[in-house]
């Protein structure tokens, strides 16, 4: 049975490793990124992108509609995130963090489900906690709590370590990563993109935490 996704931060990093991970798999008959503002996009006639305004009061509204047309055309509609700060976090402000990864997160996730999307799944970071005393897993972890409470019939949350692949990653942190054992060393963003496709596949009812061992089992087991 085929499948349609839409996507918000498919044109980021790992967005584009998910993208190119659907483009090989069979079973996705259509692509919809929805963006900021449009971007360049490969050619492939199942890949497209609508545009909105992520900030605006009207952005979970719109996510519905969309949402909703395209289930109208038939297969089964799954929904990701991979909205996320690509590098210098300590640069931003904790609201305009929580803006970006709760409220435009949250209210794409909000419309997904209003429209009757029941898979969908996350991107978020290694370490990921509400009540981490680090803000960036701190807010990771809020991002993630706002999903959930969503209440997807299925939600796969991706908490990846360092990336490589990744033109936000330093080569050499990505090299010493790869010393690093455990969900805080280094994972390829190939992986992760393979990983999103294979719970969309193969995963199961509830929320699951996919790590970096769990990444690289997933992406392997297409």
């Amino acid at each position: 049975m085929g499948f349609r996704i839409l996507i918000a931060g498919g044109t980021g990093q790992v967005g584009s490793a998910l993208v190119r991970a659907l483009l090989a798999c069979n079973a996705c008959t259509e692509i919809v990124l929805v963006n900021r503002r449009t971007g360049a996009l490969v050619d492939d006639a199942r890949l497209r992108q609508v545009v909105m305004d992520t900030g605006s009061a009207s952005f979970a509204g719109d996510v519905e509609a969309l949402a909703h047309a395209l289930r109208a055309q038939g297969d089964a509609l799954y929904a990701a995130s991979c909205i996320g700060i690509g590098k210098g976090s300590q640069q931003w402000s904790v609201e305009d963090m929580r803006k970006l990864e709760i409220g435009v997160v949250g209210a794409f996730a909000r419309g997904c489900k209003a429209a009757g999307v029941e898979v969908f799944g996350l991107l978020s970071a290694a370490g990921s906690s509400a009540t981490s005393r680090i803000r960036y897993a701190r807010i990771m972890g809020e991002k993630e709590d706002a999903v959930r409470s969503v209440g997807f019939r299925r939600l796969a949350i991706l908490r990846p370590g360092i990336i490589a692949g990744n033109v936000h990653t330093p080569g050499f942190l990505a090299l010493v990563g790869r010393l690093v054992p455990g969900s805080f060393g280094t994972i390829d963003q190939d992986d992760i993109g393979r990983a999103f496709v294979g719970e969309f596949l193969h995963g199961q009812d509830g929320t699951t935490v996919l790590e970096n061992a769990a990444i690289r089992r997933r992406s392997r087991a297409l």
